[in-house]
Parts: C-alpha cells; structure tokens; sequence
C-alpha cells in the first residue's frame, strides 16, 4: 500500500491534492491513502472562522468548503486529526469520529480505525499541562480562552487509547512526543531551528501524553507536525526487538518538506476505512465517565469488561460489514456569491454521531451543560436528514521518499 503522509494542511486541500496525483502521473503510480497531522482546518463557511484560532488577518476560506459542498472530491482517501488551528466547533459534532466530507475522514478528538489491513489510530490537539486533566467543557460560541483550550489533549482520551492491546501499524499526533529528538539528528534540528535547544535541553519540547502512548503502544509508523520542520527518528522500544520510526513534517508551501510518501506491506486492495471493533468496545466502556465539564473523568467508576463489550460490538458491527456512517451536511456551505447565512444551531447534531451512537447503545451528549455536568440528553435516535495562498503548483521534488530514517537506538522514549 502507497501511504502519502503530509504535515499541517492549513485548508490547501487543493495544492496537496495536485501534488499527489503530479507524483502519480510522473511515477505511474497509485498513491492509496493520504494521512494529515492536524491543523487540517475544516472551515466549511463563514461561520466555522469564528472558531478558528488564528490571528484575524490569517482567517480565510481556503480550500476544504469545496469538498465539503461536493464541489470537488478527494481523489484520494483522506484521514486526518485535529491541531491547534482548527474549525472546531465542526470537530466537536465529529467527537467521536466521522467523514468531515465525502472520502476524508475525521480521527475524533482519540480514535482507531482499520484501511484495508492496517490499523490507524491518533490523538488531536496539543498538550498543555493545565487543561489536561480538565473535562470536555468548551462548547461554541467559543470566547477568547475556550478557543483555544477547546483543542488542548485531555487526559479522558488518552486514558482511552492507553486500554488498546492489539497492535497498531500508524499512529498521529499533531505535536511530537516529548524526547523524540533523543532518537533523531538533533543536532542539525537545533542548526535549523536554535530556538528549540533550550526547550530539548529541558525536556519540554513536545507532549508527555504523546510519549506515554508510544512507550505504550509501540506502533511501527508514528507522524506528527506542528513545528514546521522535518525531522526523522527511530524508538527501540526495550528488548523485544520492535521499532518506532518517526517522522515530522512541515506544513504545505512551496519549498516545504511537507509530504512524504512510503510504501507498506498490505493486504491486496481495493482498500476502505472501517470502523475498529477494539476501540468501539473501550469507547462504549468508558463512555459513563465521559467528563462534560472542568472535573476531571472518574476512572475509577468505569466498567472495565473490554472483551464482553467487544462481543456485543462485534455483532452489532458485522451487521453493517463494520463500514462508518454515510457523510450528511449539517450546515450550509460556503457560497462565495452569497454570504449570508438562516441562522445555524451552535451544535448541530451530527447524523453520523447520533447513527454511531445509536448503534453503540449510547446517549448524546455533546450538548450537555458546560457548568453543572446536567445531561439533559436526548436519546441518540437514527440519522436525520497570515497562511498565505499558494497560487503556483508546489514543486514535486517537495516530496520524499521514506529513506532518511535512522537506525533505533535506546532504549525507551523518556516521558
């Protein structure tokens, strides 16, 4: 499988896009499935910019309102996860996952699925210590500190990915795991970028949570972005012999290292994402302490019985061959000849969440109070209906391909 894996996107869907079918047509190739680490910024209209955390004059439209209309269509498959610049009150209709437009498909908030045989999972956002515990309390409109805190990783979906015991091929996080750079040319990342010496020195460069997960989970790929930079490494994790290799990109620009693309043993295609029948077990087990507001979750109160829930996942999952809910509009889409809007509900009630929920035998509650933890929620019911503009194609030779990769060295990555 032909996996194109690019840094932060920033609503050039269309350049990417071009870039990969421009290698495509220059190698006769295939590319199978692209991969984005965040700050993917999935502004659908006018609306959507008022939860964009970027300066003013760097609010534009850009690109993803086309495919969200269906104006156009990925001519790839698409997965991403969620940054620091973000439409975020659409990827909190999306929490737990979902198609954000036709065949590019949101992660969630922490999530894991299958394409083809491989098994993909991430985190969105990025790690600030002082939210990190603190529920999921921020709900649009957004003010001046939610707008931003509303995508700092909280401990809920760590905690979650932390229960996964079968292994996975890829993970993504927009921000690096802390330590990363031990394992790497630091060196030459310092030459490039001194401004990080002082924060590799201490340890701060990067997310804790994010390295817990690679000790723990110990995937064969890991791709982060969020610094602008390229910059490759390789985690021996302890004796058993398996290895991390690490990649960081930057965003998408011309003369940017920003898309890479590597081959990976699978399965014959054709290939489609699917959901994962582990992570929906430990999504609906932990789904009764699902923190709503600034309290921290009560772990202790969960239900742990992961394999009983896998089970009763598994035929409730066989029966629609384990694909995601259809993608549905819940907003009207940027017009640029029309700009005003009827009035939009804050937060729309996704079809695929309430469809997934459903099936997960779960209640909504992505609307539940901020303040007091009241779940007054309805019954999840079956689905109703200055980031500059590159004008000039980005060059090809802004693609590499996966060969700079380091030998593993150490041990474990230190959190």
């Amino acid at each position: 499988m032909k996996i194109a894996i690019e840094g932060c996107m920033h609503g050039d869907l269309d350049n990417v896009y071009k870039t990969i079918q421009h290698h495509e047509q220059i190698h006769n190739t295939k590319v199978d499935l692209l991969l984005c680490c965040g700050d993917f910024q999935a502004v659908r209209n006018e609306k959507d910019m008022d939860s964009l955390s970027v300066p003013m004059k760097y609010r534009e439209m850009k690109s993803f309102w086309k495919y969200y209309s269906g104006q156009e269509v990925a001519p790839v498959p698409t997965i991403f996860i969620g940054g620091n610049h973000e439409a975020s009150n659409y990827l909190w209709e999306l929490y737990y996952g979902g198609w954000a437009a036709t065949n590019i498909y949101f992660l969630g908030y922490a999530g894991v699925v299958k394409f083809g045989n491989l098994r993909i999972g991430g985190l969105s956002g990025i790690y600030k210590g002082r939210d990190y515990r603190s529920g999921h309390y921020e709900r649009p409109p957004y003010n001046q500190s939610t707008i931003k805190s509303v995508y700092h990783v909280r401990e809920y979906d760590v905690h979650k990915l932390m229960q996964l015991e079968e292994p996975l091929d890829i993970f993504l996080s927009h921000d690096w795991p802390v330590g990363i750079t031990d394992y790497g040319d630091s060196r030459t990342l310092i030459q490039q970028k001194p401004f990080f010496q002082e924060e590799i020195e201490a340890k701060t460069l990067g997310s804790k949570p994010a390295a817990q997960l690679l000790e723990k989970l110990k995937p064969r790929y890991w791709f982060s972005a969020h610094l602008h930079c390229k910059f490759a490494a390789a985690v021996q994790h302890g004796n058993d012999g398996s290895v991390t290799k690490f990649l960081a990109l930057d965003k998408c620009g011309p003369g940017k290292k920003f898309l890479q693309i590597i081959d990976i043993e699978s399965e014959p295609g054709p290939f489609e994402v699917l959901y994962d029948e582990e992570w929906l077990a430990i999504t609906r087990e932990f789904d009764s302490v699902f923190p709503l507001t600034q309290r921290p979750a009560s772990f202790s109160s969960a239900a742990m019985d992961i394999q009983e829930s896998r089970e009763w996942v598994r035929k409730k999952l066989e029966e629609r061959q384990f694909k995601p809910f259809e993608f549905v509009k819940t907003v009207p889409a940027y017009n640029p000849s029309q700009r005003i809007f009827d009035p939009i509900p804050e937060i729309p009630q996704n079809p695929q969440t309430l469809s997934l929920l459903e099936l997960l035998g779960l209640p909504y509650l992505l609307d539940s109070s901020p303040v007091t933890g009241e779940r007054t929620a309805i019954a999840a019911s079956p689905a109703r209906t200055d980031f500059q503009t590159y004008s000039e194609e980005i060059p090809i030779d802004d693609i590499d391909e996966f060969e700079d990769i380091p030998e593993a060295k150490g041990d474990n990555i230190p959190h």
